[in-house]
This record gives C-alpha cells, sequence and structure tokens, in this order.
C-alpha cells in the first residue's frame, strides 16, 4: 500500500510537470516577442532611417515613443497593465485573467524599448494568474496556494535554467515539521521548477556566468575583503532605497499614466545618450559585454556606468514601467565589482564581482538564498560559494529592518 504521503506528493507529480513545461514556454514566447521587437526598433528600422542604435536621437525618441505607447496600453488597454508595479513584489496574489494580456503587452514593449527592468515580476504574475484560472478548473480540490508555488517554481526554474533557484526560494516559504518535512512541500515545486529548467534547455542555454577568470584560492583575508565590497554595494543600493518612494511620488504627481510613462521614457532616452546601449534593457546580455570590455574601461567610467543604471532603474520602476528589479540590479553589482576590482587591484575581479551582486541583489529582494544564488552563478565555479556563505552574514544583519525598494502604502501611486 502506497504511504498517504507518497500519494499525496505524486498527486500533484503530473500537473507539476505540466506547469513547469507550460510555464517555461509562455516565457520563451514572451522574450521572442520582446526580441524580435526590439531587432526591428534597434537594428532594422534605424538602419532605414540613416541612424543606428547609439545614435543619439533614436535612442531619444525610441526610448520616449516607448513610454508613450505603455502609458497608453496603461491607460486605455482592458486590464490596465495591472497595479502599479512599485506596489508590488515578486510573488503576489495571482492577477486576474483579464488584466494579463495588457500586463504581457506592456512588459514585450518594455523589454524591446531598452526600458531597465527585466521580466520575473510580470512573467510571474502571468504564469501564475493563467495557472490558477486553469487550475481551478481542471482541479477545484488543489488550493489556489497551491497552483501559485507550481506556477512560480516552473517560471523560476526556466528563467535561470535550474531548479536550484526556486528550491531556495521556497524553502524559505514552506515549512517543515515532523509530521509534514519540508520537503514534502517542495516536492511539487520542485518538479514543476525541474520540468520548466528542462524545457528551457531544449530552446536556450541558460549560462549566467560571466567571460572572467574564476577565484580559485580562497584566503581569510579575502573574506574581509568581500565584506567591505558587499556593505560598499549595499550602502549604495539603499540609497536607491531612500529615492525610491520620493521619486514615485513625484511621478505620481503628474497624475496621469501616459504623461508619467512618456516623461519617464524621455529622461531614460536622455540616460541612454549619456550612457549608451549598454546601460539601457534588462542587463543579462549587456553585463557580459561590459565584463568583456572591462580591461579598457577606466574606474570613472564604470562608476559612472554604476549611476546611470542605478538612475534608470529608479525611474523605469516608479514612473509605471511594468517589469522586475532584480536583473537591472545584478547589472549594477557587476559594473560596481568591476568598478572596485579596477580601483583597487587587489581585489579579485571574481570577488568583487560576486560580492557586489549579493549586496545589490540582498538590498533589492531581502532574500538572503537568491542573493547567494545570484552570486556564486556570476562566477565560473563553486570555489566561490563557501566565502560568499560568510560574507552574506553582516550584510544581512546591516539590512535588518531596514526599508525595502517597494511601496507598502495603501493605495499608494496607482496608475
Amino acid at each position: 500500500m502506497i504511504d498517504p504521503r507518497v500519494r499525496s506528493m505524486l498527486a500533484l507529480g503530473a500537473p507539476a510537470i505540466l506547469v513547469g513545461i507550460a510555464a517555461a514556454l509562455i516565457l520563451l514566447v514572451v522574450v521572442l516577442a520582446a526580441n524580435l521587437l526590439q531587432h526591428f526598433l534597434w537594428q532594422s528600422l534605424p538602419s532605414l532611417m540613416g541612424a543606428t542604435a547609439n545614435t543619439w536621437w533614436w535612442i531619444l525618441g525610441v526610448m520616449t515613443f516607448t513610454g508613450l505607447a505603455v502609458g497608453l496600453v496603461v491607460r486605455y488597454v482592458p486590464g490596465h497593465a495591472g497595479p502599479d508595479p512599485a506596489t508590488v513584489s515578486l510573488f503576489g496574489a495571482p492577477t486576474a485573467i483579464g488584466i494579463l494580456p495588457s500586463l504581457a503587452l506592456a512588459l514585450i514593449l518594455a523589454l524591446a524599448g531598452g526600458v531597465s527592468l527585466g521580466p520575473e515580476n510580470p512573467i510571474i504574475a502571468i504564469i501564475v494568474g493563467l495557472t490558477v484560472a486553469i487550475g481551478a478548473r481542471l482541479m477545484p480540490r488543489v488550493a489556489a496556494k497551491g497552483w501559485v508555488m507550481l506556477a512560480a517554481a516552473g517560471t523560476i526554474g526556466a528563467m535561470f535554467g535550474t531548479p536550484v533557484a526556486a528550491a531556495l526560494l521556497f524553502s524559505e516559504m514552506v515549512g517543515g515539521d515532523k509530521d509534514t518535512p519540508i520537503w514534502d512541500s517542495l516536492f511539487a515545486p520542485l518538479v514543476a521548477a525541474g520540468a520548466g529548467a528542462l524545457t528551457m534547455s531544449q530552446f536556450e542555454e541558460m549560462d549566467f556566468s560571466l567571460p572572467i577568470d574564476p577565484y580559485l584560492h580562497p584566503t581569510l583575508g579575502d573574506i574581509g575583503l568581500g565584506m567591505l565590497v558587499a556593505l560598499a554595494a549595499i550602502a549604495i543600493g539603499m540609497a536607491a532605497v531612500w529615492l525610491f518612494p520620493r521619486m514615485h511620488r513625484l511621478f505620481n504627481a503628474i497624475g496621469h499614466p501616459v504623461l508619467i510613462l512618456t516623461l519617464g521614457g524621455f529622461l531614460l532616452g536622455l540616460l541612454g545618450i549619456w550612457g549608451g546601449p549598454i546601460t539601457m534593457f534588462k542587463g543579462l546580455a549587456e553585463m557580459k559585454t561590459l565584463a568583456n570590455s572591462a580591461g579598457q574601461l577606466s574606474a570613472s567610467t564604470l562608476a559612472v556606468i554604476v549611476v546611470i543604471k542605478l538612475v534608470a532603474v529608479l525611474i523605469s520602476a516608479t514612473c509605471g514601467f511594468r517589469g522586475g528589479r532584480i536583473f537591472p540590479m545584478v547589472f549594477v553589482g557587476v559594473a560596481f565589482g568591476l568598478f572596485v576590482h579596477q580601483l583597487f587591484p587587489a581585489v579579485p575581479m571574481a570577488l568583487a564581482i560576486a560580492c557586489s551582486v549579493l549586496g545589490f541583489t540582498l538590498v533589492v529582494t531581502r532574500d538572503g538564498w537568491l542573493s547567494l544564488f545570484m552570486g556564486a552563478i556570476m562566477i565560473p565555479g563553486i570555489e566561490l560559494l563557501p566565502l560568499l556563505c560568510v560574507v552574506i552574514l553582516p550584510a544581512w544583519l546591516v539590512l535588518a529592518g531596514r526599508s525595502e525598494m517597494l511601496i507598502k502604502e495603501t493605495g499608494a501611486g496607482k496608475t
């Protein structure tokens, strides 16, 4: 006879596989649509206009137009692209299915147009919303929370190309006791995450490691250096957190989403002219380009890139563009790590980048496991991981109880 615990886990096995596969396919469709539009806007169309992706007036025009287009979606398309993204965390309540088309459209426009946000928050909301709506019809006995976990886990597995990130994230969300061990609760989400990761691997290789030398020889002194880098990253990140609600209030004082987002796009265009395309978009491809060219960039240039990208993230996230803040903040972490290494060559590049990414990710997510994961996957090899587990401890203490990059007031600045 099958044990009841085993039976309950197996009951969600098949649905978890289907959800994981569907999550990966939805993510692929959204990213493909954004990439095709991005290629048209930044490669095909400018060549017809006698411009390039680096031409100042093209950057300003496309960014402003992107703000206008997203503003029109937020104002006039049914669903209005969901709630104000400044008020939404990575995991929230399931989004009503009627909102999802407008949210997907706003996300695709922002990703293609060069906005400094990633796909993570909206794509999780889209996949969770669809999964809950369909799952409730097909298997009404499964609680909505169960479908949320499967959908979120499948999406994260697909997004990172591994179920490890989902395992770390959900280990903080589910509890365990002698009757229901934590791995019982994690079983179905990990099946979904594994299915999502394997499905994504059939279409795209998700390799986040940067083209830099691995960190091979840990030393006690490097622990202290890593702590200093992480704390410096946190100090800069917390300055951004302080500015976040203030910029949100300034934008929302305008009162009309079309005007707010058009202005936001125009300001992002000005920043794009200053920093160039490397400071635009979600940052995944750009961080590898930056690492490749790091030896040719001065410390002052890297410092400017850090400031421009950080301001771009703040504008993008507070004026109403739909997107997540994790991936662009990881780019900021990479740029700051390269800056530290350029300024202090005694700090190994891999150490500086990993600890910087850890610090900035911790600021924006307040999730220790995800921050460790992001810091570790940026660097070839795993030799740095034990050191990061120590570096994160003072960083976590410093951030405990501090404000988050999130608007929590009821009804705050809804667009």
